[in-house]
């Protein structure tokens, strides 16, 4: 009998042979996929084989097969992320007699938890553009499992956008970037490495494609408050709110709302802070945009700058990473670091920082 178990180690399925050939035998209660719970009260299970042909197995038989097609229904489940104790990752370039292989880009984004850190407002923005970066250039060195989880968070942060109706043009802009590479991976598929069938692929882009319908037809709820609302607050707050931005997209979205948040976002000295925030002045003189009054109009040079240079972003959690134990884990969750004073060994990590991090 060839051994057709999943794991090298196991003693595999049990198989009964029949007139018909070898069937496999099935556990006759559900409740073994529920954690095998009335197990305990029972001292014998009926495992059907056949039409007509029964076999009786002992509760410790029962329980090991409960177990592994538990085990084995928890791998399959598509919904779930690989889950591991540590929330950290040991980031390793070569291989060592104390460490052999290194570690991979498909490696840390099963291990961090990204899964958990979208639910972080602080977090939410971090991981999507990570997946965006992803999703230009680093998408086929995922391994299957990598994979599988990235989808698999892309589909919990449409979820959150179309529920909590939060920054929906951040998850256009990703499901933009990754539908024109995946039409470009599928159509070049004697070129390029794609781990999976085609078919696969084909499905994963029909899927993109539906929530890219999806986010276009969502309506912002109107909010209904009868207490203080931003109208309410004074010009001079309103204005400190504005300079607090640092997304030009954000203060036109925001002076869309009342005339008077419209007349703040047009002031000349905010957008001038935002472009010395974000470039530097030599980029200035390359790129002058002057008004029909003769003065450099700030808010056209704003989004000039931005087409050739990259802007500064901010986020309200990033992953650290810490140069004495190169180990790479969110802030808050800390790892098991040997230096007499972790603080000073930490080093916040930009998603493209996270990217150049795996690259070889």
């Amino acid at each position: 009998m060839p051994f057709l178990g999943q794991d090298w180690r196991s003693p595999g399925w049990r198989w009964v042979k029949t007139e018909d050939g070898w069937k496999r035998c099935e556990p006759f209660s559900p409740a073994l996929e529920d954690g095998n719970n009335q197990l305990n009260d029972i001292s014998h299970t009926v495992i059907i084989t056949g039409d007509d042909e029964k076999d009786v197995y002992s509760t410790e038989d029962c329980e090991f097969a409960a177990k592994k097609r538990k085990k084995d229904h928890f791998r399959n489940n598509t919904d779930s992320q690989c889950f591991y104790r540590e929330k950290w990752i040991y980031v390793h370039k070569e291989s060592t007699k104390e460490r052999h292989g290194y570690c991979t880009l498909g490696e840390a984004f099963n291990r961090l938890d990204f899964s958990s850190a979208i639910q972080d407002i602080r977090r939410f923005n971090y991981v999507v553009k990570l997946l965006q970066l992803i999703a230009k250039s680093q998408l086929t060195s995922l391994s299957g499992a990598a994979q599988k989880n990235y989808f698999n968070i892309l589909d919990k942060i449409v979820r959150k956008v179309m529920e909590d109706q939060y920054n929906p043009r951040l998850i256009k802009d990703l499901l933009q970037d990754l539908s024109s590479t995946l039409c470009i991976l599928i159509r070049g598929v004697g070129k390029s490495v794609l781990v999976g069938n085609i078919n696969i692929w084909i499905c994963r882009l029909e899927t993109i494609l539906l929530w890219q319908q999806q986010l276009k037809n969502l309506q912002m709820n109107k909010q209904v408050n009868n207490g203080l609302t931003l109208s309410d607050l004074p010009l001079h707050m309103l204005n400190n709110i504005l300079y607090r931005f640092s997304d030009g997209w954000d203060i036109i979205t925001l002076g869309q709302v009342t005339p008077t948040l419209y007349m703040l976002s047009e002031d000349r000295q905010l957008w001038k802070k935002l472009c010395q925030y974000h470039f530097a002045e030599k980029q200035f003189c390359r790129h002058l945009i002057l008004s029909e009054k003769g003065h450099i109009d700030w808010k056209l040079m704003y989004f000039a700058l931005q087409k050739y240079y990259p802007i500064k972003e901010q986020y309200g959690d990033t992953l650290h990473f810490c140069r004495h134990c190169s180990i790479l884990f969110w802030k808050d969750t800390g790892h098991p670091c040997t230096a007499s004073d972790p603080n000073t060994c930490l080093m916040p990590v930009s998603p493209q920082h996270f990217i150049d991090l795996f690259k070889f």
